[in-house]
């Protein structure tokens, strides 16, 4: 839909093609260049593709960022736990060999909702057995809360079909999974969501972002009056420059508290 605003080099990081690839926009220099990993949203579903962030994957490549928005193994198409968040993972790590254009050690993570969750997930992953650190995460109407989302049945049981289990018979998957289970995390987030949220519930990201800085973690939180889902993720909002102006904050310094 976007695509050919700023035609991308799609790149594949694993043997699952069309799913284990991503889309890399590099500005125009030699770099390198901070990194900005895009993960959508879509409740983990194969009905949604990484072309849901084309414009917000494009509109941080003009802000002077390499962005690689990636695709994923996701419920139906071979995905759900564990393999969609090793998908996150690998194609994370496989930033290091990506360019010499980048900067992997200037590398956040921006999701929107369930893509949020594996956003904050990748934050959680041990940076000795990573490639790849991230140093900051922009999670915009995120999923936080995988045994709440179960509870409250978001999306006709998305949660349910992504780890394939109710918390009930598997508490350590959601465990592993959840970012709130997760906290502290260690990396500086940035927590945005809209009051009039109709897919998932801004109570969630509340929650979360109070739960993380009393974890100790720096997060700083807003929440947009008016503002449902999609709204997050569309360049030509008014929302967006605030969410922009977040971004890159990253470039100079973590966002504190």
């Amino acid at each position: 839909m976007h695509r050919s605003k700023w035609p991308a080099e799609t790149i594949t990081y694993g043997d699952d093609a069309p799913d284990q690839v991503g889309d890399l926009r590099v500005p125009d220099g030699e770099g390198p260049f901070p990194v900005a990993v895009v993960i959508h949203g879509g409740f983990w579903a194969d009905v949604w593709q990484r072309d849901l962030m084309d414009a917000v994957a494009i509109d941080i490549a003009q802000r002077g960022w390499a962005t690689w928005n990636i695709e994923y193994r996701r419920v139906g198409s071979g995905g759900g736990w564990p393999g969609t968040q090793s998908d996150v993972g690998a194609a994370i790590d496989a930033i290091a060999g990506l360019s010499d254009r980048l900067d992997p050690r200037r590398v956040i993570v921006v999701g929107h909702s369930a893509g949020g969750q594996l956003a904050l997930w990748a934050a959680s992953r041990p940076s000795d057995s990573s490639a790849v650190t991230p140093t900051g995460i922009v999670a915009l109407a995120p999923v936080t809360d995988l045994a709440r989302a179960h509870k409250l049945g978001l999306d006709g049981g998305a949660v349910d079909r992504y780890l394939r289990r109710s918390p009930e018979r598997d508490g350590a998957r959601y465990q592993e999974s959840s970012p709130i289970a997760l906290l502290p995390l260690g990396v500086p987030q940035v927590i945005v969501h809209g009051d009039t949220d109709d897919r998932v519930p801004v109570q969630m990201s509340r929650t979360y972002a109070g739960e993380a800085a009393d974890a100790g973690d720096e997060v700083r939180y807003h929440e947009f009056e008016g503002s449902g889902h999609f709204e997050l993720i569309d360049p030509g909002h008014v929302v967006w420059s605030k969410i922009a102006d977040e971004i890159d904050q990253f470039r100079v310094s973590p966002p504190g508290p």
